[in-house]
């Protein structure tokens, strides 16, 4: 292993002179640095990279803390981590995944070890526990989403609000006049997540000022669990003529109940998802849909963490804190149209 003494000799000159070079700490001369450099890549040395983050007092390495909860969605949660991981290598760093439970401690764990230079929160709750550790001496972070205060604090999420309001005006537009939401696991609705608290909040909104019925029932994924809410649905409002699902291992499960009770998708009932695009896509009915832009969103999380850690001020300079929200778009598909009553006659 070449070491920076070694580095040093071929380049001619200091081993201090290496290692500024190297931290960037004092100003060098470009020739001395050029010589520097290319003994550096002629020789294949690698700085140590704790020696580094000792002299530099950067680690370059981002916590992304992402629970891997059984109630979650983890396909969708894993394609955010890759697109944080790849843009943060992009910019020199290593991403260090923690995915338990542990909320505030693991964060105090992080934060106060210096392990980490930076940090990335994913499945935000509407009152985080977290948030105040955020608010204090840490070091810099971007959420994955939007708690009920957001002052403070650093976040990027899709508008959920406005996706919900965009389901309920696509069905409305259609003629639909009972709208049943099949929701999330029961868990993710009693710790307040915050992307299911404010879909349910756009689709309510919505749905009282276009004068449109709404029935909620959140629901595991199991093929019994959305069974057993179909069942209940159906016997509180026959009148539902369209579903809005926001629980991907359920739409399955949907679509074939609702053949076996001979309800035909689009042509007696309309289903609308709020999903990741290639959830909807390969649907045995191809889905209308609101995507989640899983990749969009764990790329502008680096993106807004490494204006905050690079910006003119520093840290607590522009963009230090803000709320980032990417729009919805809906893209009608195969599974939704006018109710019966309203569609016309062959």
């Amino acid at each position: 292993m070449v070491t920076l003494a070694e580095v040093a000799r071929h380049a001619g000159v200091s081993a201090s002179t290496v290692s500024y070079v190297l931290s960037g700490k004092r100003p060098i001369s470009d020739l001395t640095r050029r010589r520097v450099r290319d003994s550096i890549e002629e020789l294949g040395y690698q700085p140590h990279a704790g020696a580094r983050a000792l002299a530099s007092s950067r680690s370059r390495i981002i916590a992304l803390m992402v629970p891997l909860r059984t109630d979650m969605y983890v396909p969708v949660m894993l394609e955010i981590a890759v697109a944080v991981a790849t843009t943060a290598r992009a910019h020199g760093y290593d991403v260090l995944l923690l995915t338990g439970e542990e909320g505030p401690s693991a964060l105090r764990r992080v934060t106060g070890s210096g392990l980490a230079e930076a940090v990335i929160l994913m499945d935000v709750q509407l009152d985080d526990g977290r948030l105040p550790l955020l608010r204090g001496a840490a070091p810099p972070a971007v959420l994955v989403g939007l708690p009920a205060d957001p002052a403070g604090l650093n976040c990027v999420d899709l508008d959920f609000a406005a996706a919900g309001a965009l389901c309920v005006e696509h069905l409305a537009g259609l003629g639909h006049r009972e709208i049943a939401v099949v929701g999330g696991s029961p868990g993710v609705y009693a710790r307040h997540t915050g992307f299911a608290e404010r879909t349910l909040g756009g689709l309510r909104e919505r749905a009282a000022r276009l004068g449109v019925g709404l029935l909620h029932r959140p629901c595991d994924g199991s093929h019994d669990a959305v069974a057993g809410v179909l069942a209940r649905i159906l016997d509180e409002r026959p009148a539902v003529s369209a579903f809005v699902v926001q629980n991907e291992t359920a739409v399955e499960p949907l679509l074939a109940l609702l053949r076996r009770t001979g309800r035909a998708v689009p042509e007696d009932v309309s289903v609308v998802a709020v999903c990741p695009e290639a959830v909807a896509e390969r649907a045995s009915v191809p889905l209308t849909s609101v995507a989640i832009p899983a990749q969009e969103l764990g790329r502008r999380a680096v993106e807004r963490l490494f204006a905050r850690l690079t910006g003119p001020d520093g840290p607590d300079g522009p963009g230090a804190t803000g709320v980032e929200l990417l729009t919805p778009v809906l893209t009608v598909r195969e599974s939704s149209g006018p109710p019966p009553a309203r569609r016309p006659a062959d």
